[in-house]
């Protein structure tokens, strides 16, 4: 089954992130110790609440009355933060408990990160403040940063490099580094941030609390993530969930490209289903944006920001230059965002206000504003008013920076106010006073026309996520299927799958030539012969498979030649004969199969290309349970989704046949629980539209 968790209140984390009073265990007069760092910011950024120095050594410490233990500090504390080696973190863990704090921010390294005797005492700490209902963040990490209310619990030097402005982009990030080098990027971008959150070991506040804890933050509207990894598949989707039902757009860079296989030699699914394509697939599932680059993640989370939720997809590209519009459109199409013309009248009163214009879309009016700027303002409203635009990109060329750039700004701003359920954008090389005016007035400002569109694409594509029905629940029904352990046979294989419904063919177990031309009648059909062995996974592949065979002495003659393939190629293999079955006629070819991720627990796949599955890499995943709705859209993501619709004069395929099977197979996994390892059916045959599909081979695997 998926992972199980404890799914601990979101707001146990209110101590922790919106602390009133805060302790610092480990407290240094020396402002540039990390022990004295968190003090020196809040200091310096003018933190309203109550500041602890906790020093036995020290009765001040930067101008504050020291403690020499927590206990002593007469008022409450909300939050501790810790900065002590590793050898004092159980005793200041202890005592910081026993002060009734609610929460802890965890500096100290030398645990999970370093050993397993580390990690045990890591669980040992975390244990001892669950059992309070302490909250940890951490340990090893950088802490984090409250910056409307002024919280630096941090030792990360950027702060002292200067801040971001208090804005409404929450950023969490598994890596302290990373998360130090995004902060840094964010402040030269000019980002407003509502939280800045590094997660370090995660002993108990891991990125998925976090997640779940800003998607309920009323003063985030975005929430940009890097993650390393994920121990608990479950709680993750809970928060990607939450986020999604609640309209609050993910930008999320994810590292590590590593596959799973495990058990690749024995599953085509196993060997597709890497880390990071099933990560990628659960992102997709509830409509997070992945990014792939650093300068990806901070457009995309600009965009969200600034400009918000397109109602529609439809693109118009205003420009003064002919060529920039080419090459928006291209990169639109590249983005699979739609540009419709502009109708007939608008592009007969554009022309009657710039005869030189192209006004189809994009709408070039050419250099014309030089001489009357104004003809700006007008026909991009004409182009509004006269077509179905929900995102609005406009070309400047270098006016951004000419003595006109706040003018058109102001132009953009009042045409914006007229239309405030579109989204714009301008693209130009800009003064900052001019990029400023025109983020006033919520619209994009970009340097890069093709960063512009992708960034316009991204927007589009949460608001048509957010349109379909979230994913299936992840809570089910307990495990009502026990397989045993190891490979069944492709008989045993058909038998427990028919029984879930899973269309398979009529399929003869024999054990001998002389028993197959028994039980065939020649009635003219054509049949196929196969080894019928659990140990033999891939039969292809040893000569185990004779396909057109036509009467009981071809039929024959086959199944003792694949039965003295297979002794010859696996001699040490179990064989239970041979499995003989009618021919299927045309159809196109399919894998759907069922991988155990260690995060998400059972995966889902479909693909195309049957036997040449590996080759093709063309393949879509769903962690399950898999709605109806999901299995549409995985089917609609493969690269040759055109096949199923018929090409060079071949019947249109039942993909709604093939849809159900996805759920079936979907059903199959989650009542198997833990005891399915694997399960390849591959491949099926999805047959002409009104006439299902049939899994011709198939190869369960239990745990």
């Amino acid at each position: 089954m998926m992972n199980a968790f404890v799914a601990r209140p979101v707001d146990s984390l209110d101590a922790v992130f919106k602390p009133r009073s805060v302790a610092v265990i480990g407290a240094s007069a020396t402002p540039t110790k990390i022990g004295g760092l968190p003090i020196a910011f809040l200091l310096a950024q003018g933190y309203q609440g109550e500041i602890f120095p906790i020093n036995p050594k020290a009765t001040e410490v930067q101008g504050l009355k020291a403690y020499p233990r927590i206990a002593e500090v007469s008022g409450r504390v909300d939050l501790a933060i810790v900065a002590v080696p590793a050898s004092l973190v159980g005793q200041a863990i202890d005592e910081a408990i026993a002060a009734g704090v609610k929460g802890i921010v965890l500096f100290s390294s030398g645990f999970a990160e370093i050993s397993e005797q580390g990690r045990a005492a890591q669980d040992d700490l975390v244990a001892r403040a669950r059992a309070a209902g302490v909250r940890v963040l951490g340990p090893n990490c950088l802490g984090f940063m409250n910056l409307s209310e002024k919280v630096f619990a941090t030792f990360s030097p950027v702060v002292g490099q200067g801040v971001t402005a208090s804005g409404r982009i929450g950023l969490v990030s598994q890596s302290g580094a990373y998360g130090a080098y995004a902060f840094t990027l964010a402040r030269q971008r000019g980002l407003g941030l509502s939280y800045w959150i590094t997660t370090g070991n995660e002993g108990d506040v891991d990125f998925a609390d976090c997640l779940r804890w800003l998607v309920r933050d009323p003063d985030t509207d975005v929430i940009l993530g890097y993650m390393e990894g994920c121990r608990d598949g479950a709680k993750l989707e809970l928060a990607l969930a939450e986020a999604r039902a609640a309209g609050k757009p993910v930008v999320m860079t994810k590292v590590g490209r590593t596959e799973i296989g495990a058990q690749a030699a024995a599953s085509h699914t196993a060997a597709l289903a890497g880390e990071d394509a099933v990560f990628d697939a659960v992102f997709r599932q509830y409509g997070v944006y992945r990014a792939y680059s650093i300068e990806e993640f901070f457009d995309v989370g600009y965009a969200f920001s600034v400009a918000g939720i397109p109602a529609g997809d439809n693109l118009g590209v205003f420009t003064v230059s002919g060529g920039a519009g080419v090459l928006m459109a291209d990169a639109a199409d590249d983005a699979g965002l739609p540009m419709p013309a502009l109708g007939a009248d608008g592009q007969r009163r554009i022309r009657e206000l710039v005869p030189f214009a192209a006004p189809r879309n994009p709408v070039d009016i050419t250099g014309q504003i030089t001489n009357d700027v104004g003809l700006f303002e007008t026909s991009l409203e004409i182009m509004l008013e006269q077509g179905d635009y929900q995102l609005v990109a406009t070309f400047l060329a270098a006016a951004g920076q000419g003595p006109m750039g706040e003018q058109i700004a102001d132009q953009i701003g009042r045409v914006r106010a007229r239309f405030p359920d579109r989204v714009f954008c301008a693209v130009s090389v800009f003064r900052d006073s001019v990029r400023e005016r025109l983020e006033q007035h919520r619209c994009l400002a970009f340097e890069d026309p093709s960063r512009a569109i992708r960034a316009l694409a991204a927007l589009a594509g949460f608001a048509r996520q957010r349109n379909k029905a979230l994913p299936a629940s992840r809570t089910v029904e307990a495990p009502t299927l026990t397989l045993r352990a190891g490979n069944y046979s492709e008989a045993d294989s058909f038998q427990v799958l028919a029984d879930f419904g899973v269309p398979v063919p009529e399929s003869h177990l024999v054990a001998d030539g002389a028993e197959a031309r028994q039980r065939i009648a020649d009635d003219g059909r054509a049949w196929v012969a196969k080894i019928a062995s659990a140990d033999i996974p891939h039969k292809s592949d040893i000569g185990g498979v004779r396909l057109g065979l036509r009467g009981g002495d071809a039929v024959a003659e086959a199944c003792d030649a694949v039965l003295a393939a297979a002794r010859q190629a696996c001699p040490e293999a179990r064989i239970d004969g041979a499995l003989i079955s009618p021919m299927e006629g045309d159809g196109v070819e399919c894998i759907v199969g069922v991988q155990r991720d260690p995060t998400f627990g059972p995966v889902v796949m479909l693909g195309l290309g049957g036997v040449l599955v590996e080759v093709l890499k063309d393949v879509s995943f769903r962690s399950a349970p898999v709605n109806r709705d999901m299995a549409l859209e995985m089917i609609d993501e493969l690269r040759g989704r055109a096949l199923l619709d018929g090409v060079r004069g071949q019947a249109p395929s039942d993909v709604s046949a093939l849809a159900d099977l996805l759920v079936r197979v979907s059903e199959f996994a989650m009542a198997s629980g833990d005891s399915l390892d694997s399960l390849d059916i591959n491949p099926v045959r999805v047959r002409s539209a009104g006439h299902g599909v049939v899994a011709l081979d198939a190869v369960v695997i239990g745990r």
